[in-house]
């Protein structure tokens, strides 16, 4: 589990926030840097996050604080992560977990 700080101060008034292009499911997005990366695919509009092992059914975070975990994506090749734990970095490959097991 993480342990920096997953809350960054604002820039000062007038600046623009610093960004950071990410690939989600192979299209770029642009989110805040350093913010949570669930909290930024949401911004983003992003709705979906996987789909219910049981019936397949849409999932998205619901506690942002990591005890549910409804916002688990793969990162950077990485199956079932906690996208509210992970901070937005430049460069990440995120896809949404899609389907439920055969």
């Amino acid at each position: 589990m993480p342990t920096e700080n997953l809350f960054a101060p604002l820039p000062p008034e007038g600046e623009p926030p610093r960004m950071v292009t990410i690939e989600f499911n192979g299209a770029p997005l642009a989110l805040l840097a350093d913010a949570p990366l669930a909290a930024g695919l949401l911004v983003a509009g992003v709705r979906r996050f996987r789909a219910s092992p049981v019936g397949g059914g849409a999932r998205a975070p619901y506690c942002m604080s990591g005890v549910c975990f409804e916002c688990l994506l793969e990162i950077d090749g990485v199956p079932s992560q906690q996208a509210c734990q992970v901070q937005a970095r430049e460069g990440m490959k995120v896809r949404a977990i899609c389907g439920k097991p055969t």
